[in-house]
């Protein structure tokens, strides 16, 4: 048991709560009343479709953006982060769609980015090659993730595998909870499956992962927990033993908006026969 988790079973504490959050710009309401959880160990996946409030919604957590009203708790503390460094100092730690890598280096310099270790003692210090190395193909490898060679450029890996560099990443610099902002996306369901595999593995490891999502399918497999968001407003709050699948999807979709489209489609179909 990670010290993450130990913490949080024996506190009963989540490490984030957030309860009725909103954020307006002027006229325009970007989230309103929005509540939930996220536990050490667990994933919590948050659903909706383009203009939801997603976006919103990590940055807020990441401290991009400060909440205009409720109460953003971590670790049972009230929090209300002045920048990205201060959430990731404090343990939150967001891995956006663009991965912010760079192709042409190696996967250990992409592992570390700036804080690779050194030899020696200031002003003459060198980077540990031989350390870095190591470390990252060894931290990758406890997430799962097989790294033939960490000199390869990252830009020589597929999708799934530097999002896997970015989790691994993440996970080493002392991650409390992982924000993933839609991860699997722009993947193949190969990779997705593969990426899918690593969110798990990373919650096994005492994280509490947040898994950003428009997709129910990719969602629904890997959470313990859902939220469900439409037009910046909480259309639900589920553990997963209160909601299947297709409500899940239905709910997501919108009902009656749903059972319309299904219909339309029938008949398309139908007349095309």
């Amino acid at each position: 048991m990670t010290d993450t988790e130990s913490t949080s079973s024996s506190s009963g504490t989540p490490l984030l709560e957030l309860t009725n959050i909103g954020k307006f710009y002027g006229n325009i309401i970007a989230l309103n009343g929005v509540t939930t959880h996220v536990e050490a160990g667990k994933v919590t996946c948050v659903l909706g479709d383009n203009g939801a409030g997603k976006s919103t919604f990590i940055k807020i957590l990441a401290g991009v953006h400060q909440h205009d009203e409720g109460e953003f708790k971590l670790e049972g503390e009230a929090v209300r982060f002045n920048s990205p460094r201060e959430a990731l100092d404090r343990g939150i730690a967001a891995v956006y769609q663009d991965l912010a890598m760079v192709p042409l280096m190696s996967v250990w310099r992409n592992f570390f980015l700036g804080s690779e270790p050194t030899k020696g003692v200031w002003p003459l210090q060198w980077i540990d090659k031989a350390t870095a190395k190591a470390t990252a193909k060894e931290e990758m490898a406890k997430m799962g993730i097989d790294i033939r060679d960490t000199e390869q450029p990252v830009g020589t890996l597929s999708g799934g595998e530097r999002q896997s560099v970015a989790i691994a990443r993440a996970v080493y610099f002392g991650a409390k909870v992982l924000i993933l902002d839609e991860p699997t996306s722009a993947l193949g369901v190969k990779q997705s499956g593969v990426v899918l595999r690593y969110i798990v593995e990373a919650a096994k490891r005492g994280l509490g992962v947040i898994f950003i999502t428009h997709n129910p399918a990719h969602a629904y497999p890997v959470g313990d927990r859902f939220l469900i968001l439409n037009r910046g407003q909480s259309m639900g709050n589920f553990g997963k033993d209160e909601i299947s699948q297709q409500e899940l999807t239905k709910l997501m979709a919108g009902g009656a908006e749903l059972e319309q489209l299904q219909g339309e489609l029938a008949a398309a179909i139908s007349g095309v026969d």
